[in-house]
């Protein structure tokens, strides 16, 4: 039998009905977490900001409104006013807490970080102990021993916040951020989930739950919160088998309520919107735990090392958050507010219906787009799917209010009929109470079926069928419009060529630090040749493409794959496609042996490779001084605030995310850049010797990138590696020694990295550095653009040191068009850094004279009282500032003096007011 879980027994009528801190904060934090994934290129820590906005907020929130829901149902106890009131407390407490976490990390203040932790262990703990006090002073039914999957679920939480508040110091280790994952995602959202399905699943389907149910969720739950427990352990100590053993432990608890949610679903197949959502959440959650419990053993065989196994979670983590976490919340949301708001048969009828609108198109589209982003598929496709997938799951709230308008409508209605018209609708509604769900123990809902039609509400199979059919072509239909769109990243090629008979010459070749091995291969002439390649390089993607048109996919490290090249008849020529690969001689010769010589073609105009012809780039002597930049125009801010006041060395935490943009970088023209939190430069960082800085380097882009910080003295080894798409690394520095240093990417051909915007500047203050009136910070980088509009970098012009621009903070001739602000009599310091990749900067300010100029660590000159310098020169990589004070007001050029660089943009204005 299923228990009553619409209606807790001796529950007051006022529990029913809207209850706004029980109903509005998990919508609140749903639309917020949509909000941050439109958004999430404007925001800081978009990943981890989604991330929490749904798990410790929407999926808290429900947590603690329905887990205290279900127990009274479950113990069969009655829930008073009182009870109501230490909730709406708790929940007032809980999200307040999960809203200053969010705060606190975003902002990187850490005791706003630990006050918020505290207030949400305060609520989940004050939580646990209601539930553990209900349940002493009830009698539990066949399923009430389940509440115990609520209080483990709740201790869990406490050490993995505790342990979140404790990591967002940024002092934790991969490691211990794995451990604080399986705590809060398998043990407090996993636990949950795990003891409210048991009877929540065959309640949804409207059938009985499974005989063996009861007893199956006592068996699984120390396996569930053992597992959790040694894992985490596991992860904390840095020890794979440990976290293979505990994760294999929590699989073995899933199976064992599997078997019983199988045998439910068997009885009666999901067809609603709740039960359709909810069992492919559950699918996304089992197939996510098996997929970390194989990588753990598969790593630990193997001797990858922990850090495999933590690129693997960082993979997984967002499917169980999309896939499981939101799924389940909505599928349930989707049955129980109905439910909850009542008002009788018909008006919880008419609520069911409006939340199961559209249902199997929903659920389709959500989970295929879902299960394309998880493919090694292109970056445009994968993007195009996330689209789909959020618009699907958005429309749950849509959907939701249109559905609550007309429950209320429904029961309005209802309360307005003579007491024999309600008897009427109450007869008529009896079918919907089962429709609904509304059984009492003991009561068979298929008995209230009428012969073999559906029950009242539910759409007809076929029109739910072609719902489905609908959702699965409208992502086939995007993902193939971007497979169109982007053939090259999904590793579409010309089909082999030759003879389908002629011999065949395997030939395994291996992809490593920027070379193939073997990188020279004879085939004789008529035979097919197949080379199976692997990416050995710890850190880098690669790729094999060769000159006949066949191309193998991207590949990551450790990846591999077969490539048919088709039957060779003359030499021919391969080569890796990510940019600047090739140009460092990543290249491969196929040489036809007894092939006959055929002469060389001759080369064409616009041949692929061929970057002669650039007349979308023809910029003339001074690009941008005649022409107007584009309606989005957002000067690079050079402004550089003062330093607040401090006594002694503090702690800097900031987050670089590397994200490839197309930006302009000359008014009229664009370049896909590689970027540092979208801009090229990066983020100017600012502090004093002294100074501690801790920077999470985040890769969003489509390759891999690295950070180097020339301002901290440190071995590179481990911070300054590449990481692959998707991954993350914290670098710590200390500040010992004051200057401008650069950053900038590590990662080779280091040429293209820098040369295509991925630098920035590192201001460190020396303790005595006087006052003044307005601070600048200019950077000088230069652009090899690429052979058409929104083009990436040019390697050849970067061998042929022919740069297209030369720019100040990243943008030709921007401060011509807003000019940077002075007055008369200011005294005005100018940061300026030479960024490279090859051009000398001789910093000039026209119609100025520097009373101070400081170069790499010391005064040339120190504000005195009958000398003056002209220029700042400096080589690549080097830094240091001057001062100035303008005598009368009018437009003063900055320009660097070597002057063919400020005719390709190395120019700007400042606009001096008296």
């Amino acid at each position: 039998m299923t228990p009553n879980l619409t209606s807790p027994p001796s529950a007051p009528a006022k529990n029913r009905g809207f209850w706004p801190m029980r109903d509005i904060p998990t919508l609140v934090w749903l639309l917020l977490t949509i909000v941050a994934a439109v958004a999430h290129r404007a925001l800081p820590m978009p990943g981890w900001l989604m991330l929490h906005l749904l798990l410790l907020g929407a999926v808290t929130h429900a947590i603690l409104v329905w887990s205290q829901y279900f127990s009274f149902a479950l113990l069969r106890s009655r829930a008073t006013d009182a009870d109501r009131r230490t909730q709406t407390i708790r929940l007032i407490l809980s999200n307040a807490g999960a809203a200053v976490i969010i705060a606190g990390v975003v902002t990187h203040i850490w005791p706003v970080t630990l006050v918020g932790a505290a207030a949400l262990i305060a609520a989940v703990v004050w939580h646990g102990i209601s539930l553990i006090g209900r349940a002493r002073r009830s009698m539990p039914g066949r399923f009430g021993r389940t509440i115990r999957y609520y209080i483990a679920s709740a201790a869990l939480l406490t050490i993995g916040a505790a342990l979140g508040a404790w990591l967002a110091r940024g002092d934790g280790a991969a490691n211990l951020v794995l451990a604080h994952a399986f705590l809060n995602v398998l043990g407090w959202i996993g636990l949950t989930v795990a003891g409210t399905v048991v009877t929540l699943w065959p309640t949804i389907l409207r059938t009985r739950a499974d005989e063996h149910a009861a007893s199956g969720a006592a068996r699984a739950l120390p396996l569930l919160a053992a597992g959790v427990v040694v894992a985490a352990t596991g992860a904390a100590l840095a020890q794979l088998l440990v976290v293979a053993v505990g994760l294999l432990a929590y699989l073995a608890g899933l199976v064992i309520i599997g078997i019983s949610l199988f045998r439910a679903a068997r009885q009666k197949a999901p067809r609603s919107f709740a039960a359709l959502s909810v069992g492919m959440a559950l699918v996304w959650w089992a197939g996510a735990v098996a997929m970390i419990a194989v990588g753990a053993v598969v790593a630990f065989i193997a001797g990858a090392g922990f850090d495999a196994l933590a690129a693997l979670v960082d993979q997984v983590v967002p499917y169980l958050a999309a896939g499981f976490a939101a799924q389940v919340v909505v599928g349930a949301l989707s049955y129980l507010i109905p439910v909850v708001l009542g008002g009788g048969p018909t008006p919880v009828r008419v609520g069911t219906t409006g939340f199961d609108a559209l249902g199997p198109l929903r659920v389709t589209t959500a989970n295929v787009a879902l299960a394309v982003c998880a493919l090694p598929v292109s970056s445009l496709m994968r993007v195009s799917a996330s689209i789909l997938y959020l618009i699907a799951m958005a429309s749950f709230l849509v959907v939701m209010l249109r559905a609550m308008r007309a429950q209320r409508h429904a029961k309005a209605e209802g309360a307005m009929l003579p007491a024999g018209g309600a008897g009427a609708a109450g007869a008529a509604g009896a079918a919907a109470g089962a429709a609904a769900g509304e059984q009492s123990e003991g009561t068979a809902p298929t008995a209230r079926r009428r012969g073999p039609m559906a029950p009242e509400g539910e759409q007809p199979h076929g029109r739910r069928a072609g719902q489905a059919v609908a959702g699965l072509l409208a992502v086939l239909l995007v993902a193939s419009g971007a497979a169109a769109a982007d053939p090259i990243g999904m590793g579409w090629t010309t089909a082999p060529t030759g003879d389908a008979d002629a011999p065949v010459q395997t030939v395994q070749v291996q992809a490593a630090d920027m070379r193939f091995t073997p990188s020279r291969i004879e085939v004789p002439a008529g035979t097919r040749l197949i080379i199976e390649i692997t990416n050995t390089d710890p850190q880098l993607v690669h790729d094999l493409v060769f000159a006949n048109g066949i191309a193998g996919t991207r590949l990551a490290p450790g990846e591999s794959e077969t490539i048919d090249v088709g039957v060779i008849e003359a030499d021919l020529e391969g080569w890796c496609s990510i940019v600047g690969h090739r140009q460092m001689g990543m290249t491969m010769q196929i040489v036809a042996t007894g092939a006959s010589v055929a002469p060389a073609p001759a080369a064409t105009d616009g041949a692929d490779g061929d970057h002669s012809d650039h007349s979308d780039h023809d910029l003339g002597a001074m690009p941008g001084m005649d022409a107007e930049p584009g309606p989005g125009f957002t000067p690079y801010k050079a402004e550089l605030d003062p330093l607040p006041a401090s006594d002694g060395p503090v702690t800097r935490e900031i987050t670089l995310t590397a994200r490839d943009e197309e930006l302009e970088v000359a008014p009229g023209i664009t370049q896909t850049l590689w970027t540092y939190n979208g801009t090229a430069p990066g983020p100017v960082l600012h502090g004093r010797v002294g100074d501690r800085f801790v920077v999470t380097l985040e890769n969003k882009a489509s390759m891999g990138h690295s950070i180097d910080f020339h301002a901290g003295s440190l071995a590179p080894d481990e911070p300054m590696r590449t990481i692959a798409p998707g991954e993350s690394l914290t670098y710590t520095f200390t500040a010992t020694r004051a200057g401008i240093w650069m950053y900038h990417c590590s990662t080779m051909p280091m040429t293209a990295h820098i040369a295509n915007g991925m630098y920035g500047a590192v201001v460190i203050e020396p303790d005595d550095l006087p006052a003044v009136d307005r601070s600048y910070v200019l950077v000088q980088g230069e652009y090899y653009l690429g052979d058409h509009d929104g083009g990436e970098v040019d390697m050849d012009k970067i061998a042929a040191r022919n740069p297209d621009l030369v720019t100040f903070n990243g943008y030709a001739n921007q401060y011509d068009h807003a000019p940077l602000p002075a007055v008369v009599g200011e005294q005005v310091r100018v940061w300026v850094l030479d960024a490279g990749i090859d051009r000398s900067t001789s910093f000039h300010v026209v119609g100025g004279q520097f009373d101070t100029v400081w170069a790499e660590g010391a005064y040339l000159l120190d504000h005195s009282a009958d000398t003056g310098a002209q220029t700042l020169g400096l080589q690549p990589a080097q830094g240091g500032f001057v001062e100035l004070i303008f005598p009368e007001a009018g437009h003063y050029p900055f320009v660097s003096h070597f002057m063919i660089d400020a005719e390709r943009g190395a120019h700007g204005l400042f606009d001096v007011s008296k």
